[in-house]
Order: structure tokens, then C-alpha cells, then sequence
């Protein structure tokens, strides 16, 4: 009884939370409509020149459920950088290279190929390439989200 009470309490901000986020509306397309789509913007992308973001439901900059696509060009180097909240992300055309880490290390990359799934937790440290080709990645999170670059030179925004 002591364990679901504690679990209860635990849970209860979290409902609250969830009852404050917006109604998802209808939403179906297929992945030939979602390439169509064009750049939004918006917090959580890299800022790199070769990345489309494409924020297709909720908000990024604000608390609650959010959905982006990462249209990344082929030959795209993301620099190591992490972001607020935990975020999934699912290879949905390409293949996508990801690792781990406050450095960008080709040797530490892991290929992902179409339907792979990762996770970008919270303030933990990443960077992404693609090779000859580009890629499709459904992210999936809960915001407020940001970038934030592990080395501040890398970050595109600095050098404009």
C-alpha cells in the first residue's frame, strides 16, 4: 500500500503536467507527404546548414509533447552538442551515423539504418554525420528543448 501511495505522489506533477499539454490533433501522413514539408525552424536543431528542421506537432520552445524531423543533407558533420529533455529518434529514410560523447569521434559512430531507433537523453553529449546520401529523422521529445554545443565554436550561430 506505502509503495502505490509513493508511486501515486510521484506520478500526481506528472499528470498535471500532461493535463496542461495541448490536445494532439488528427494527424496521418505518410513519409513521401512528411518530405514534402518544408523547414519551420525552431529549438533542437543543430543550426548546421546541411539540417532542415521540421517541427510537425507540438511546440519545441515550450513544456510538452513535440514531434521535429531532421532532413539532413548527405555529407553533414554535426559537432558534439546536447540538448534539455530527453528526446527519441527514429532513422526514418537514410542511413544516419550517431555516437556518444563531448567530441566528435567518426571511430565512435554507430550506423543506423532505416527503422533504427536511438535516444538523446537529457545534457547528454552527441554529433551525427551522414555519408553519401541524406536521411530522415523523426525526434520526439518534451520541451522546452535547446542546442547547446559542447565546443561553442562549433556552434553555427557563433560564426554568423
Amino acid at each position: 500500500m506505502r509503495k502505490m501511495l509513493a508511486v501515486a505522489l510521484f506520478m500526481l506533477p506528472f499528470a498535471a503536467v500532461a493535463a496542461d499539454a495541448p490536445a494532439l490533433p488528427n494527424y496521418a501522413k505518410t513519409l513521401e507527404e512528411l518530405s514534402t514539408v518544408g523547414e519551420t525552424g525552431g529549438p533542437g536543431g543543430s543550426g548546421n546548414a546541411k539540417v532542415q528542421v521540421v517541427t510537425i506537432l507540438g511546440d519545441p520552445s515550450k513544456p510538452g509533447p513535440y514531434s521535429q524531423l531532421l532532413k539532413v543533407g548527405a555529407g553533414a558533420k554535426i559537432p558534439a552538442h546536447h540538448h534539455a529533455g530527453d528526446r527519441v529518434g527514429t532513422v526514418l529514410k537514410g542511413t544516419w551515423h550517431f555516437g556518444f560523447g563531448s567530441e566528435f569521434s567518426e571511430g565512435s559512430l554507430k550506423t543506423l539504418p532505416e527503422g533504427s531507433v536511438y535516444t538523446e537523453p537529457s545534457n547528454a553529449p552527441h554529433f551525427a554525420m551522414t555519408a553519401d546520401e541524406p536521411v530522415i529523422v523523426l525526434i520526439t521529445g518534451f520541451g522546452p528543448t535547446d542546442t547547446i554545443y559542447e565546443n561553442p565554436a562549433d556552434d553555427p550561430a557563433a560564426k554568423k
